[in-house]
């Protein structure tokens, strides 16, 4: 289809009201030379650009999307009309304190929900998304044993089970980064975290649920661990949807925790942003966080509060919910992932098959062994079938991995029919596996050379 700068519509233009406003000129030296060539769409066209592109793109509304570690799920859209009020989008950060109470309300309201969501005793708002939450986390724990005098503690422990951007935020908050191994149940190996823990460990980042979707099982014994080695444990909150309500990260000992209002709390997921990592804390170290007032903060991370209007959606999405409703989603996630995970399992190897939290990890390994037919094949089938792909080789410790993430808005219904589909490909693939290997076959482009797009990449539009 054509770019809109292809446009060159004989009604393009638009009827409004003469300017109200005194008219500038350009300096000669900034004007462009020729507008010959200047795009013209009309409305009509517009609208219908738009709503071919829309077409060709893939979203929850248009089917189920498992994508794992992502939480994909239906967003209510009563957090997008409280937002849209112009009592929030009408406002500026450098007003008088007293002209935005409401807003400042807002902020503190959702910090107090999320304190005890957590467990935590402080929150800001300041981080914009997961990853900027994480480094913000960890410049907390640098400030903090820096504060002490204690600049020895260099060393992050991360797990290999954990979300890749850990060690990349520990190494940009310039830490040395620890890896450690998963034991045979695909959980922290306790004697090779002992061994990683010594005077130089500044602390240990932990997902839990994991990348596997599996509970620590020693969860509060890692947390000791830690502190006993004079470190600090940070909780990655990226799957805090599948212990909502029900456990909390101040409960298991951690001292700092990043969320994700764009998984958890009801805000929309992808697509550039906005999103926002809030980051919670101990008492103890709430002098540090970004805008506390204290001369140990770490300063500013972000212009103002962070994008307010994302944490209206998140607060709208608490309140709605509720202690009960929230507790809900978390139950209704795992009770998802663990019923798809029992249908899988009946053909699809599950390497770690016990009971999972929101999400489960399934091996084709040995698919591909016997059929040459891998888990991007089998990923690439499902889009024929009018799904998006799960999350495809992740995490690097399961081989031929494909991470499958129901989450709590879809119906068994929609899980039964997504199973089916997944069964049917797994016999298709023992008769005929040729077929998969040219999946997809309904969309606008097949399979792209994606290792050439990322590292020789397209990045301006030249007609013809």
């Amino acid at each position: 289809m054509k770019l809109i700068f292809e446009y060159r519509d004989s009604a393009a233009g638009s009827y409004i009201s003469e300017s109200t406003v005194p008219e500038y000129s350009l300096p000669d030296e900034y004007r462009g030379e020729d507008y010959e060539d200047f795009p013209g769409v009309s409305e009509t066209g517009l609208c219908r650009h738009y709503s071919a592109l829309a077409s060709k793109t893939f979203g929850l509304n248009k089917g189920f999307y498992p994508l794992g570690s992502c939480t994909m799920k239906y967003n209510p859209k009563i957090s997008e009309d409280m937002a849209s009020l112009r009592g929030f989008t009408d406002i500026h950060p450098l007003q008088p304190e007293h002209t935005v109470k409401g807003c400042r309300g807002v902020l503190e309201l959702c910090e107090n929900y999320l304190c005890e969501i957590t467990g935590m005793d402080a929150v800001s708002f300041a981080p914009a998304a997961g990853a900027h939450g994480e480094f913000t986390g960890l410049m907390l724990m640098k400030a903090y044993h820096e504060s002490r005098g204690d600049y020895n503690r260099k060393k992050i422990i991360v797990p290999d089970s954990a979300h890749g951007t850990n060690p990349a935020s520990a190494a940009m908050a310039g830490f040395g980064v620890i890896n450690i191994p998963s034991g045979s149940d695909g959980c922290v190996d306790i004697e090779k975290l002992s061994a990683a823990l010594g005077p130089d460990t500044a602390g240990l980042m932990l997902t839990n649920p994991n990348t596997l979707g599996l509970f620590e099982r020693d969860i509060l014994r890692i947390t000791e661990m830690v502190h006993n080695a004079g470190g600090l444990s940070y909780y990655d909150g990226a799957n805090l949807n599948a212990v909502l309500g029900v456990a909390r990260p101040g409960d298991m000992g951690f001292d700092i925790v990043h969320l994700n209002l764009h998984k958890t709390f009801g805000t929309p997921h992808g697509g550039g942003g906005p999103g926002s990592g809030p980051v919670g804390c101990r008492g103890f170290l709430k002098e540090f966080l970004p805008g506390s007032g204290s001369k140990k903060s770490i300063g500013r991370v972000k212009a103002f509060y962070g994008n307010f209007l994302v944490v209206v959606k998140a607060l709208v999405y608490i309140m709605m919910l509720g202690r009960d409703g929230l507790h809900d989603a978390a139950y209704n996630a795992v009770l998802n992932a663990n019923y798809m995970m029992k249908r899988l399992g009946g053909k699809y190897t599950i390497p770690y098959n016990r009971g999972c939290m929101h999400e489960f990890v399934a091996s084709l390994a040995d698919l591909k062994k016997n059929t040459g037919v891998s888990a991007l094949d089998i990923a690439k089938s499902m889009i024929d079938s009018g799904m998006h792909p799960p999350t495809m080789y992740f995490p690097l410790i399961v081989s031929e991995a494909l991470m499958f993430e129901p989450t709590e808005t879809e119906t068994k219904e929609t899980i039964d029919f997504a199973c089916d589909v997944l069964l049917s490909l797994y016999d298709t693939a023992h008769e005929n596996p040729e077929k998969l290997k040219a999946s997809p076959t309904t969309t606008p482009v097949g399979r792209p050379d994606e290792a050439r797009a990322a590292r020789n990449p397209v990045l301006k539009y030249i007609e013809g």
